[in-house]
């Protein structure tokens, strides 16, 4: 008789990030938030952003996104069920999320009625 091992299935955690980066035809500077490296949303700064030299600097390290790429991205997590502003998403930093997400987050059974 064969014995069978049965292991317990972990679940994917996903981490949150967020990178200072050049968005639409590098004309501003946001805070974009990643969840495993992909792009899903982003804060805009203060106006006068642009006057901040270190800002730039650390803007012009990382990728620039456009419009398209966000959207492409979005429709890709939420695809996957992982976009975290829409999906209760296992997430090893939650307190990284961008706090008005965290405001607007819904249970399913919240939509009904």
């Amino acid at each position: 008789m064969a014995k069978i091992n049965k292991t317990k299935a972990s679940t994917m955690s996903y981490r949150i990030d967020t990178a200072y980066c050049w968005y639409d035809n590098c004309s501003v500077i946001v805070k974009m938030y990643f969840i495993n490296q992909v792009p899903f949303t982003f804060d805009e700064l203060p106006d006068g952003h642009l006057y901040d030299q270190d800002l730039c600097r650390e803007a012009d390290k990382n990728l620039s996104f456009e419009p398209e790429d966000l959207y492409r991205s979005s429709f890709y997590l939420i695809d996957e069920e992982v976009h975290p502003c829409l999906f209760p998403v296992e997430l090893e930093n939650p307190e990284d999320m961008p706090q008005d997400e965290l405001e607007y987050q819904y249970d399913e059974e919240d939509f009904m009625g």
